[in-house]
């Protein structure tokens, strides 16, 4: 479970994200969604314990981020944008590498990543220098490292970005897969990837956010398209107004 609670982050005169709060169940898959620039990224990072915020409160699975960072990197599978790949390494030897970052012990790691290649598909490839692989199987082993301690939270910042319609689909079968006994936060800018995949929609604009909700409520009489574009276009002062009428 996520808890965010009045979370801002300043660089100097600039918010980049201001008084952001929104909840993820257990087993729950929450799409993020928002302009480029919204603040999805930055509210991530910190949920992870990647940035620091400026005020706020946010807690995993019931521990501060703030003040219980070590026990919340231990509770999260994170997987950025751009895969913290190392191009010269071979998959097994990259997610031993990650393993170990992650704390794991040594008798632990063999069967982990045994786990993590199977569930990502990635049997074919195992010798593969990661520099070699495809977009797509570079993808998976991003989610394999993001999965390899078998977190019970995961964060998947754009996790289907420049692959192909084959290629979105296979990730977003296995997202589903994870969201049975996981809690999963999705950022992605495709909307038919967020009804394909998420149970619940919470929508950032400006740093604020401007909307969340149960997706099977949110589009019950209207397409996603029109409460995303409704959701981004109101003022923050009709933030209120905006959820009542959903």
């Amino acid at each position: 479970m996520i808890e965010v609670a009045n979370l801002s982050k300043r660089y100097g005169d600039r918010a980049a994200i201001r008084d952001v709060s929104f909840t993820a169940q257990t087993g729950q898959i929450l799409g993020f969604l928002g302009p480029n620039g919204a603040g999805k990224t930055t509210t991530m990072r910190i949920i992870t314990g990647f940035m620091p915020a400026t005020s706020g409160t946010v807690r995993v699975e019931g521990f501060d981020v703030f003040e219980q960072s070590s026990e919340v990197r231990r509770c999260i599978g994170y997987l950025p944008e751009n895969p913290p790949l190392y191009n010269d390494m071979a998959v097994v030897p990259y997610l031993r590498f990650a393993a170990k970052l992650k704390g794991m012990s040594r008798s632990a790691i063999g069967d982990a990543i045994e786990r993590v290649v199977q569930t990502c598909a990635l049997t074919d490839v195992t010798r593969r220098l990661l520099g070699h692989l495809s977009k797509g199987y570079r993808q998976r082993v991003g989610l394999a490292q993001a999965l390899i301690h078998d977190p019970p939270v995961l964060i998947l910042d754009e996790p289907t970005i420049g692959l192909d319609p084959r290629q979105i689909m296979e990730i977003q079968d296995l997202i589903k897969s994870f969201g049975t006994k996981r809690t999963v936060v999705l950022s992605t800018h495709i909307l038919a990837q967020v009804l394909e995949v998420c149970e619940k929609v919470v929508i950032i604009n400006e740093g604020r956010i401007v909307l969340e909700g149960v997706l099977e409520q949110l589009t019950r009489n209207r397409k996603l398209d029109d409460v995303y574009l409704q959701a981004i276009s109101a003022r923050v002062a009709d933030v209120e107004l905006l959820e009542a009428d959903t």
